[in-house]
């Protein structure tokens, strides 16, 4: 295939447009050999089977054209160096295969054929004494080819090796058809005669055909256009065989022709598939922000802070109740805020605007169907030229169940905060919240000088009570105890159960002998309000009473009302003693 495809355009490249240093205008094998090289396995034996056929085919072909035996040797040593040095360069630091459908590798391709095209020039003029014209004409003559041929080869050969082609719908093989078809007529139609300079419109075929379908249809056209154009003007037809000047200035205008019309299309038809694949990315992002946004329940807008304009995502019309798409302003999302909660946002805004710094709010919104929700947005604001503020772009999330189960959460730590603390016989403060309570009162009398007393009774003969009545009227006793305690003290004061019939006063902002009064207050109405209900045993408590006189810890001051409680047993009971 190397050896057959070769001769064959190189001998038709040579007939039909060399010049008189018998070098073509275009040289097709170049191209047709890089294509193989690259299509091929990395393996050495085909590689070197395959530059073999090609400096047969070479040879064959540049004697056939009556070129000299040594230049038919120097052209086909350049022809080879030209292809190892490409296929050198493309695959330099490339682990994947190259593609025309990336822009980096079409710019990488094209500097790989440069080089070799340089360095192709430099071997074959050295080697036959020629100077500058015919070294810049093997120049562009190789690079012409290889830019050309060597594409459109690669990505076909792909097309039917990953069945792109024959999984392509009949439409797009019948468009892609039409396009080539048309291509190459409009290019007979311009380069057949020369009454009407007409070389612009096979450019906009070419263009066309990028356009629609891409670096393949930007290298076809291209393919197409160099065959036509070549032999049409080979044959002295066209515009450029009309130029009235010397046949190498002919062959130098075909070839700049070439290279403009490849350069223009072929980066274009890269850079068109890049913008096809961004835009396919950006419509399957966008589609996953939606899909996003509604599971969890979160939309974006932003304000327009220069058209005074806001905009809102889907997500955000289906938050404040609305249908996607319809009229609001700017006004009438700050009014959706109950009024307490609007004004905070605005200001929350404003500053944000003036500092140009990240902000957050919450709030609550009325919808549009009266129901109101909670929402919290969080936001950034676009700064543009100069520093100044131009654009609010902000989320907002529905967050009312958050809210709710926050609510429900706290109700059932505070529920459960009461149940830990409180005694579950008479509903007092337990041992453990009491005595904390008391912690906090000593520390605050310690560091301020507030006046603190401590009284400790406990029910009289409770153990004859239990004894004679019952464990069930033992607690109807402490029951009734607590409460006719608890009825008798000042709101600032405090009164536990500490254990069995043991209770605790906590007296706050209370001298020695406001203490004392509170004290007796809490005897007397226990002494009074027990003795007046059915079923329940008469029962009195005695109590030891000590005020705070600079004690380190709250053990040594319930030590001291303790000691007093003790001794108003020893006295007889039913009684108020003050400790020492």
């Amino acid at each position: 295939m190397t050896a057959t495809g070769y001769f064959l355009l190189a001998s038709l490249s040579l007939h039909t447009t060399k010049g008189a240093d018998n070098i073509a205008a275009v040289w097709p094998p170049s191209g047709y050999f890089l294509a193989l090289l690259l299509l091929m396995p990395a393996r050495a034996r085909p590689r070197i089977s395959a530059f073999a056929g090609m400096a047969l085919a070479s040879l064959a072909a540049n004697m056939w054209g009556g070129v000299p035996p040594l230049s038919c040797l120097a052209y086909t040593l350049a022809n080879g160096c030209e292809a190892a040095i490409a296929l050198r360069l493309i695959r330099r630091d490339r682990t994947e295969d190259l593609s025309f459908m990336v822009p980096r590798s079409v710019v990488s391709f094209c500097g790989a054929a440069l080089g070799a095209s340089v360095t192709g020039a430099a071997i074959a003029g050295t080697l036959v004494g020629a100077g500058v014209d015919f070294y810049l004409s093997w120049l562009t003559t190789v690079l012409l080819g290889m830019l050309i041929v060597t594409p459109p080869i690669v990505m076909l050969a792909r097309m039917v090796e990953t069945k792109a082609m024959g999984n392509a719908p009949p439409r797009m093989k019948a468009e892609a058809t039409a396009i080539l078809t048309a291509t190459g007529l409009v290019t007979i139609a311009a380069f057949s005669q020369a009454e009407f300079p007409a070389t612009f419109l096979p450019c906009m075929a070419v263009v066309a055909a990028a356009y629609r379908l891409g670096p393949f249809g930007a290298a076809a056209g291209i393919l197409i256009v160099t065959i036509i154009t070549s032999l049409l003007s080979g044959q002295g037809y066209g515009p450029i065989a009309a130029i009235d000047e010397p046949a190498k200035v002919k062959v130098l205008f075909l070839q700049f022709y070439l290279l403009s019309l490849l350069f223009t299309t072929l980066p274009l038809a890269s850079l068109l598939i890049v913008r096809q694949r961004l835009a396919k990315r950006l419509e399957q992002s966008n589609r996953w922000l939606l899909q996003a946004e509604a599971s969890a329940l979160v939309g974006h807008w932003r304000v327009d802070i220069i058209g005074w304009t806001i905009h809102w995502s889907d997500q955000a019309y289906r938050i404040h109740g609305l249908v996607p798409g319809t009229p609001v302003d700017v006004n009438y999302s700050v009014k959706q805020y109950v009024a307490e909660d609007g004004a905070a946002v605005r200001k929350i805004l404003e500053e944000a605007v003036r500092t140009g710094e990240p902000f957050e709010f919450q709030g609550r919104i009325v919808r549009a169907d009266g129901e109101i929700r909670h929402v919290k947005s969080h936001g950034s604001i676009e700064m543009g030229r100069g520093g100044k503020a131009i654009a609010i772009f902000g989320t907002v999330q529905d967050v009312t169940e958050t809210v709710e189960n926050a609510r429900i959460l706290e109700a059932a730590r505070s529920a459960a905060e009461r149940v830990a603390n409180t005694d579950m016989l008479t509903g007092l403060p337990n041992r453990r919240h009491t005595l904390a309570f008391l912690e906090k009162a000593l520390a605050g009398a310690r560091e301020h000088g507030a006046p603190l007393a401590v009284a400790i009774f406990d029910i009289d003969h409770f153990k004859r009570i239990n004894d004679a009545h019952g464990h069930a009227i033992g607690d109807r006793v402490i029951h009734r105890v607590g409460q006719r305690a608890k009825a008798a003290l000042r709101d600032e004061d405090m009164l536990g159960r500490i254990g069995g019939e043991e209770f605790v006063c906590i007296l706050q902002r209370s001298s020695a002998q406001a203490a004392e009064i509170v004290a007796e207050r809490v005897r007397k109405a226990v002494e009074t309000g027990t003795a007046a209900e059915d079923g329940v045993p008469q029962a009195t408590i005695s109590i030891g009473l000590a005020v705070f006189d600079g004690e380190l810890d709250i053990e040594e001051l319930l030590h001291r009302a303790d000691q007093a409680l003790y001794a108003a047993k020893r006295e007889g009971r039913n009684r108020l003693r003050m400790a020492a």
